[in-house]
């Protein structure tokens, strides 16, 4: 279990690591390094998602390690509550960010080896603390510097906490 604190709490997060190895050994990797320390979450959209995991509250976006391969035809569901791994366009293009689904989001969820039926892998699901998740989901946001849904007032990662 991973144990997300943030400046509104705690997110406790149980990784699935017989369907997602992969990424969730990256997502471990990033914790171990204490990369998310001082991240923000910087995309907030009620009803859908909040994204973090790549941007400082200075707004820096951190240097990640390579990119991985995309485990989202592996079965794993975008569901509420569900964690998963954020990418650009190209299919396995996720680093270090993640973001944890406020709904049933199938139309993220593997569909067919192209460009847009990839999906996004999901590694895991909140075990505690979805009601801090709702919390950032409904706070006010805005578009700053090119990022737009981020939270007016900055959520912060403050610690991460592996639990064996």
């Amino acid at each position: 279990m991973i144990v997300l604190s943030t400046n509104l709490g705690d997110i406790s997060i149980t990784l699935n690591k017989d369907k997602a190895p992969v990424s969730t050994k990256n997502f471990l990797r990033y914790c171990e390094e204490g990369f998310f320390e001082g991240t923000i979450f910087h995309r907030v959209i009620d009803g859908f998602m909040i994204q973090g995991g790549g941007f400082t509250a200075k707004l820096l976006e951190k240097e990640t390690h390579a990119p991985i391969v995309n485990e989202a035809n592996r079965g794993l569901k975008n569901t509420l509550g569900t964690v998963a791994m954020a990418r650009t366009d190209a299919p396995h293009s996720a680093t270090s960010q993640f973001f944890i689904n406020l709904d049933n989001n199938d139309f993220l969820d593997y569909t067919a080896t192209t460009n847009q039926g990839w999906g996004y892998a999901v590694i895991g699901e909140v075990c505690a603390g979805m009601d801090v998740v709702n919390a950032i989901a409904k706070l006010k946001t805005h578009s700053l510097l090119g990022l737009d849904d981020m939270p007016i007032e900055p959520v912060i990662i403050e610690k991460v906490t592996i639990h064996a």
